[in-house]
């Protein structure tokens, strides 16, 4: 059998896979599904290769499309995306999580978590985080109220992190029934002097997990770049040595906890471009003790394009592949871990979201 990686695309305009044999070298390029709606998310469960992409807005509705052929055909559900009567609608699917259990969860705006237990086909809400004490209090980001960041653990079931704009990160440890604040040492720099570290509140920007089975978790933030090693309950500002505070997308090594990918831009007021118009991603190999911007390949001077929040991923692959796509179209593939890139899809849509799949057959 032989290795095969996908780089999973979601766009403004549908969802893109590129496929390649185990030396990366080539890739084929298959697109727009999910009949070109508006798709934020696409990831794959490693357990089974079925493809789900996430996504809708206000007109088209909120939808989980699913391919259980790497692509060659779609189907959608939408049945059970949506909260009791009364409330306000769900717009649109934001971020989906393949779990262990063989459970599939959807993260939506306004901000909120549903499971689904029969592979995307119907959803239930997990009301627990709409209960939370501090949910009235709970403000939009630039993009909306939104639930984009989605890490189970993979070793518990009952344990899951999200990150909501403009809320904050929050945990549970019995599979969405109650909910705590994971917020402490995290900036608020648009709060009032003096109320710059909320319990909630903060724009959140990325949240991923990295490996190995422990707690360390890394964060990009509005407001700076974070590590937790203890799930969130504290965090310590890794940004000392970014060319700014300002970012969104984060990607952890597959392997190395204390290897993480970043991608700052110039600031939030200053235009949200590459800064002077460099293209960098910057590796830290040492858990944000120190940074080093990888260059090779990408483009410098006229670049001003920046990568969303869900727009950066690695795959499991010796050594590890790293990806973004950005908000000009251009997807961008590193296959020996930021030290050199290519540009392997230049013209696609807004990317919204980048993920991979590493299969044999």
């Amino acid at each position: 059998m032989a290795k095969q990686v996908f780089i999973l695309v979601g766009t403004r305009k549908g969802a893109f896979i590129l496929e390649s044999d185990a030396a990366r070298r080539s890739w084929e390029v298959r697109g727009p599904f999910c009949e070109t709606w508006p798709t934020n998310h696409v990831v794959a469960d490693p357990a089974s290769g079925i493809i789900y992409a996430g996504g809708g807005n206000e007109w088209f509705g909120p939808a989980v499309w699913k391919s259980t052929d790497f692509g060659a055909s779609w189907t959608h559900s939408s049945q059970g995306l949506a909260y009791e009567a009364g409330q306000a609608p769900v717009k649109a699917v934001w971020s989906l999580a393949a779990g262990g259990d063989g459970s599939l969860y959807a993260g939506v705006e306004p901000a909120g978590l549903f499971r689904s237990l029969d592979g995307g086909e119907s959803w239930a809400h997990l009301d627990g985080l709409q209960k939370h004490p501090t949910r009235p209090e709970w403000n939009p980001g630039g993009a909306g109220l939104i639930l984009h960041s989605l890490v189970l653990d993979p070793t518990d079931d009952g344990r899951i992190w999200i990150g909501i704009s403009a809320a904050g990160v929050f945990a549970t440890q019995d599979g969405g029934a109650s909910w705590e604040t994971r917020n402490r040492g995290t900036r608020a720099d648009f709060m009032p002097e003096g109320q710059n570290y909320p319990e909630f509140g903060q724009c959140v920007h990325c949240l991923v997990m990295a490996p190995g089975g422990g707690e360390r978790l890394y964060q990009q933030n509005h407001c700076g770049m974070y590590r937790s090693d203890d799930g969130g309950r504290a965090w310590e500002s890794i940004e000392t040595g970014l060319p700014s505070s300002f970012g969104f997308p984060a990607a952890a090594h597959p392997r190395d906890p204390d290897s993480l990918y970043l991608i700052p831009l110039n600031g939030d007021i200053k235009g949200r471009f590459m800064p002077e118009g460099n293209t960098a991603v910057w590796r830290t190999r040492d858990a944000g003790r120190s940074w080093q911007a990888m260059r090779a390949g990408l483009p410098q001077g006229g670049a001003y394009f920046n990568v969303l929040r869900q727009a950066m991923a690695t795959d499991t692959m010796e050594p590890a592949g790293v990806y973004f796509g950005t908000n000009a179209g251009g997807l961008y593939a590193s296959i020996d871990e930021g030290e050199s890139w290519d540009c392997v899809a230049p013209h696609l849509p807004t990317i919204t979201s980048v993920e991979t799949l590493v299969i044999e057959r």
